[in-house]
């Protein structure tokens, strides 16, 4: 009787992946090989970017309300504008660390886009000159439409004299209000908006929304003006988050962008342009 062939044993033993050489193309070329597609923007959610509004234009109004309450007890001007800093912007500070540890992973800058680099004190010029460009491009537009339009710096060169004042004022614009004002739109509310808008209405919308934020009762219909320049502005700051994916660039360049314009005011040379 013919014996039957013994049964197969277990399959070898597979050895660990190991790195290995890229395959030679033609005439003994490495095979081109393509980077990782990048991964998608961060995102928040919508009532995240409902929030940050919501406190930002609450707290600026309250502000306000407050400086008026208090103007009659004739307290030193820098008084006044800590005043504003303080009840403006630190709401929204408390709201974005609300966020970052309800929503994010509790690390505060880099959940809303602060990732320090060199290169940012490069790029922020750049979109500094890109909103400059926008900011050109609609004033145009709005004078020529004649669409009513008012400064946001009006009476500030008439408190020139008091050094106390001009210092806590540049710190208030070139210094705080970057800040708080690029976390809030271009790290927050952007960010809840991705999550439920294609890119370019994000971007429109987020723009639209800080222009709005801008808007004083006391200016009237001059705020329309105002309102659509500073939506020009932005939109070429919401840009420029977007496709570099932080916004350190952007308060750079609001930074450089409120000090140029409050540079123009208190050496009035803002008035002599405007004669």
């Amino acid at each position: 009787m013919t014996s039957l062939p013994p049964p197969p044993g277990p399959p070898p033993p597979v050895s660990p992946a190991r790195w290995a050489p890229p395959v030679p193309g033609p005439a003994g070329r490495p095979r081109p090989t393509f980077a990782p597609p990048r991964q998608p923007h961060p995102t928040l959610p919508i009532s995240a970017a409902g929030g940050a509004l919501a406190v930002l234009i609450g707290s600026l109004f309250g502000s306000k309300v407050l400086l008026d309450a208090v103007l009659r007890y004739e307290w030193p001007v820098v008084a006044y504008v800590a005043l504003l800093g303080v009840v403006g912007y630190a709401p929204s500070l408390m709201w974005c660390t609300y966020v970052s540890r309800r929503w994010g992973s509790g690390a505060f800058l880099a959940d809303v886009g602060i990732v320090p680099r060199w290169s940012d004190l490069g790029w922020g010029p750049v979109a500094w000159l890109a909103a400059v460009g926008t900011q050109v491009f609609v004033g145009a537009l709005v004078l020529a439409f004649d669409v009513p339009l008012t400064s946001n710096t009006d009476g500030i060169s008439e408190l020139t004299q008091d050094r106390t004042y001009v210092v806590s004022i540049v710190i208030t614009a070139v210094v705080a209000a970057p800040f708080v004002e690029e976390v809030v739109f271009r790290g927050v509310v952007m960010r809840g908006l991705l999550s439920r808008l294609p890119v370019l209405p994000t971007i429109g919308l987020q723009a639209v929304l800080f222009g709005v934020a801008h808007i004083d009762p006391v200016r009237g219909v001059g705020n329309i003006g105002l309102a659509l320049v500073l939506t020009g502005v932005g939109a070429a700051f919401g840009g420029a988050a977007y496709l570099l994916r932080r916004i350190g660039p952007t308060i750079v360049a609001h930074a450089i962008f409120n000090g140029v314009v409050l540079l123009l005011v208190l050496t009035r040379v803002a008035e002599r342009l405007q004669d």
